[in-house]
């Protein structure tokens, strides 16, 4: 395999200055740059990564570091990284959660491991990490975006939506479709994306007139098993509802499931509203309907943030991301009949 030196030998210039034609950067005359493109031709010379790095003093590679290493959350949004990265001749490394430390010690410990390979700059989608971390490790030099968290430090860093609207979209779409009698399966309370999106919800319902200390509510750990065992316990319990909140999408796929198979019908006897709008919302039976939200104009943003300040550029950063709902089959209007009880 031929190497830069093979490249410069047979072009008959110095090695800095096949360098300097391979990186792109530094000025050559047209007559150098000719005989150097043509020894690259001939020699068919393609520069190792580690050569890349060298020549551009950058390793080309962006490190993302999310909680877990499942479900269908995370996955098309590392699907439309990777694109991104690969479109602009870049790479990708994956750190997810591991090990017996808490959520907050797990994303410290990936983000260090991201950095420790050499990583260019970090994206974190982590919502434990504290104002305190993200300001160590930015003094440490390190680049880095925050996606869908909210920190107190710099603006230009955090890329996230508001939940709180969007939990006061889903009590309105209930409302709207006259539900009073409703349930809730909660993320965890220790996630502060889901504690925004419970608190717009209720504020809302308070809003118009529903009491909310009478509601059913569950917390439950955004995994469709959660949602599952959340569903089971709700109707174990004797609360009478018409339909079900659930905080994500995954735990609504789960809640779901149980319906199913305790032979409820939905929409007809119980309506069924998730929240994130996953790809996985268009394929349940019956179809989910669930708040959008736009997590790849947020994800693209963050990107294009971190590879402007990496690489330099005017990639096109936006910090508006509004939500909507996306109506399906597993939302009807409330009715007497639909009430659904142990």
């Amino acid at each position: 395999m031929a190497t830069i030196k093979d490249v410069a030998r047979l072009a008959g210039v110095g090695l800095g200055t096949a360098s300097r034609v391979v990186s792109g950067k530094g000025a050559v005359s047209p007559a150098t740059l000719a005989k150097v493109r043509k020894a690259i031709e001939e020699l068919d010379f393609r520069p190792s990564h580690a050569a890349r790095s060298l020549l551009s003093g950058t390793t080309q590679m962006i490190g993302v570091y999310i909680p877990v290493l499942k479900g269908t959350f995370y996955t098309p949004i590392l699907q439309l990284i990777d694109t991104e990265l690969r479109d602009n001749g870049l790479h990708m490394v994956v750190a997810f959660g591991y090990g017996q430390a808490d959520a907050r010690g797990q994303a410290i410990e990936g983000i260090e491991f991201l950095m420790q390979r050499g990583c260019d700059g970090i994206i974190s989608m982590s919502t434990s990490l504290l104002d305190a971390d993200i300001e160590a490790f930015t003094a440490r030099g390190w680049k880095m975006v925050a996606v869908n968290h909210n920190f107190k430090g710099p603006s230009e860093q955090c890329f996230y939506v508001d939940h709180r609207q969007g939990g006061a979209l889903a009590a309105a779409t209930l409302l709207a479709q006259k539900h009073k009698h409703i349930a809730v399966i909660a993320g965890p309370s220790t996630a502060p994306d889901n504690v925004d999106r419970i608190s717009g919800f209720m504020a809302e319902l308070e809003r118009c007139g529903i009491d909310t200390k009478k509601l059913w509510v569950a917390e439950s750990d955004f995994s469709p098993e959660g949602g599952w065992s959340c569903a089971e316990e709700l109707l174990k319990s004797g609360y009478h509802f018409t339909a079900v909140w659930c905080a994500n999408d995954e735990m609504a796929v789960g809640a779901l499931s149980f319906f199913q198979q305790a032979g409820i019908k939905v929409p007809e006897q119980v309506s069924v509203l998730g929240y994130d709008d996953t790809p996985s919302a268009e394929f349940t039976a019956p179809r989910l309907t669930s708040v959008h939200v736009p997590w790849r104009d947020v994800t693209l943003s963050g990107l294009n943030s971190l590879m402007n300040r990496c690489y330099g550029g005017e990639r096109p950063v936006s910090r508006q991301y509004p939500v909507s709902v996306t109506h399906r089959a597993s939302l009807a209007a409330a009715s007497e009949g639909s009430r659904t009880r142990k």
